[in-house]
């Protein structure tokens, strides 16, 4: 019996145009040049990518010499379109495992340029449960992106609420539970699960969407991903070919400050993690 709920595809037409026009100063009114006199728009998601990008523009940008403009989304589609197309010179707000299932997807030329931070993938409650009350007959919600539902569906292993088959790790999918033990699961797009929580038993939400949400990871979440050795660091990302500019390297470089690190870490107390360096290949 499959106990997988879909959203039909009604619901999806109408959430994908919801997604559409909730994103935040979508950047239909401009374009980035490319000129290297001209402000470098970056497309991020608004917690708490968008957040470290002001963090930027108000205190390291100018001394740097770079213009910066931040146009926020709610969604983690349109950042890459945006960026492939040109209305934007870069975005901000995804990791490398989603990027490569997008750009095989979509037949865009999206590349890693430098790793920021890791926002731990945390499983959560509305309903006063606790991890050991979960089991047999609950539900349970998760991103139906490929990515972020295998790194899901290995929390949930980890923590003992179902069983993978031999050898399965992140890039998990439904059909890889060995043993589901009882629970129902329902997919969702990764910024609707914070509003439909109350709807399930637990959901495991992304980072900046639990944030979004007035959760706290490091308190409030049931079980949370570890950052040591996490493989999902965010980063900054451009149009293959575009890496050399001027201005995206003066970001890169601003992202990784000393500075940069002590605003993550002083603002978000553990629900996001500083993880600078070269993104994996």
């Amino acid at each position: 019996m499959r106990t997988t709920t879909k959203l039909t595809a009604a619901a999806a037409v109408a959430a994908a145009a919801a997604i559409a026009l909730s994103a935040c100063s979508a950047p239909s009114d401009s374009k980035d040049d490319g000129d290297k006199d001209s402000p470098l728009i970056v497309a991020a998601s608004p917690t708490p990518h968008g957040d470290i990008l002001k963090f930027v523009k108000d205190n390291l940008a100018e001394k740097e010499g770079l213009k910066l403009e931040v146009k926020e989304f709610n969604d983690y589609i349109l950042p890459n379109t945006a960026t492939e197309n040109g209305e934007v010179g870069a975005n901000f707000f995804q990791h490398k495992p989603y990027l490569d299932e997008f750009n095989k997807k979509h037949k865009t030329h999206i590349v890693p340029v430098v790793n920021v931070q890791i926002e731990p993938l945390g499983l959560y409650t509305k309903k006063g449960k606790k991890l050991s009350d979960l089991g047999p007959g609950s539900s349970i919600a998760l991103p139906n992106d490929v990515s972020n539902e295998g790194r899901a569906l290995k929390l949930l292993a980890d923590n003992g609420l179902i069983v993978l088959k031999d050898g399965i790790g992140s890039d998990a999918t439904l059909k890889d539970i060995k043993d589901k033990k009882g629970i129902e699961f329902t997919e969702l797009e990764a910024p609707q699960i914070p509003a439909r929580l109350k709807d399930v038993d637990a959901a495991v939400i992304n980072g900046n969407f639990a944030i979004g949400a007035k959760l706290k990871p490091a308190t409030d979440a049931l079980a949370l991903e570890k950052g040591e050795g996490n493989p999902y660091a965010n980063f900054l990302a451009v149009k293959e070919g575009k890496e050399d500019d001027p201005r995206v390297k003066k970001l890169a470089k601003l992202l990784n400050t000393p500075e940069v690190k002590k605003f993550i870490e002083d603002k978000y107390e553990g629900a996001v993690i500083p993880a600078f360096g070269a993104p994996t290949s």
